[in-house]
């Protein structure tokens, strides 16, 4: 009898899609994610970033779109938006509808910012949680870069993720302090608050985090 020949099984990497709501900032900064991870480990996972401009609700619609008509199966979809001054309602409902729309195939993530991404950047420096206006966290953010030879803060910077990276273990415990305090509050009350770090921890194993 002859030996069948041993079938080769492609597999396939896990596919996570980046919906967020700004288009420069925030696709800035997972942008070089994924360009790292995307190089480094294109068997094992790929990332897609998407910066629509679009907020709340209407992003989440746009995410789910996206997910539904791409020929990769997204296993995990990553909506990111801010509070802002958007109504509570909507910026809450985000949220419900993650919920109610994973799957075992997909799961949808609502990574919102109270009050923006800022505060993630922040965190990488000092802990925060003082409720203040966002247009304070620029010129705190300006002083922090400063101190370690990086310039100034813009809101279209395009190397804060290289910049951020070396105080990345401490953005992750600062965020899981905040996020204790904040239990049991929705979105809309968790002032500040951030669940980038959900979505960071996740691609922790690709990424190379310095100390």
């Amino acid at each position: 009898m002859k030996r069948k020949p041993d079938r080769v099984i492609k597999i396939h990497p896990e596919y996570h899609l980046i919906v967020t709501e700004g288009t420069d900032t925030e696709p800035a900064y997972f942008g070089s994610i994924k360009e790292m991870i995307n190089k480094q480990y294109p068997e094992k996972i790929q990332l897609d970033v998407s910066g629509e401009g679009d907020n709340t609700i209407s992003l989440f619609e746009k995410a789910k779109s996206l997910a539904v008509n791409s020929p990769n199966i997204y296993k995990h979809v990553w909506i990111v938006y801010d509070t802002d001054d958007f109504p509570p309602a909507h910026t809450d409902l985000v949220l419900q509808l993650c919920t109610e729309n994973s799957t075992d195939e997909t799961a949808f993530h609502a990574i919102w910012s109270n009050q923006c991404v800022e505060i993630w950047f922040l965190l990488h420096f000092s802990f925060m949680q003082s409720d203040i206006h966002r247009t304070e966290y620029w010129p705190k953010l300006t002083q922090h870069l400063k101190q370690i030879g990086a310039g100034e803060y813009e809101k279209n910077r395009k190397d804060m993720y290289q910049i951020l990276r070396p105080y990345m273990e401490c953005a992750i415990r600062n965020a899981k302090r905040l996020n204790a305090l904040n239990e049991g509050k929705l979105p809309s009350k968790a002032a500040p608050g951030t669940k980038v770090y959900e979505l960071i921890e996740i691609l922790k194993p690709y990424l190379t985090i310095e100390s």
